[in-house]
């Protein structure tokens, strides 16, 4: 079932991150998908703004992200995460990250609202 996920046109909220990582329960991430290519706008809580780009095979995303927070201070990193669909329908992202900009690494956990 995983293979018929798709994640354009999805928002997704942060509902748990390693105290390292920026994003919170404010920070909504706006989808869009062509193919296997998987785009994303985000802001809330501490970001001001973010994008992020990456490849998605139906059950994992590999992804650049950048960003700038509250501070105006820009950062930038990558992630791998394992995607799946919930009982519900909804989809759920478990997600390693680290910072290639500064020293930090952690694992968050995004989950669309309906």
């Amino acid at each position: 079932m995983t293979a018929d996920i798709s994640l354009d046109g999805r928002t997704l909220v942060g509902v748990a991150n390693t105290d390292a990582g920026e994003v919170s329960g404010d920070t909504r991430f706006e989808f869009e998908q062509e193919g296997e290519r998987i785009y994303a706008h985000y802001e809330g809580g501490e970001i001001l703004d973010g994008h992020l780009v990456g490849t998605f095979d139906g059950s994992e995303w590999d992804i650049r992200y950048t960003q700038i927070n509250s501070n105006h201070e820009t950062a930038s990193g990558h992630s791998v995460g394992a995607i799946e669909l919930l009982d519900d329908g909804r989809v759920r992202v478990e997600d390693e990250w680290e910072w290639e900009s500064q020293d930090g690494s952690g694992e968050s956990v995004l989950e669309e609202i309906s």
